[in-house]
């Protein structure tokens, strides 16, 4: 699985990277997705960072 954040959506709130930093962090005001495949005992964060979203920037895929 790959996580995704849309630059254009995003809000740059730091959800995603206080709750999965080892997937999600933030790059000036933006959070970016590490980039390759979501460690598997990371996977169950990431989706609740992706959910966390307010402004769903955030996709995560197979």
């Amino acid at each position: 699985m790959n996580a995704y954040v849309d630059p254009d959506l995003c809000i740059g709130c730091t959800q995603c990277a206080g709750l999965c930093p080892a997937v999600f962090q933030m790059e000036g005001t933006l959070a970016v997705a590490l980039p390759g495949p979501i460690p598997s005992e990371e996977v169950p964060q990431a989706v609740d960072a992706a959910n966390a979203c307010p402004v769903s920037a955030i996709r995560i895929e197979e």
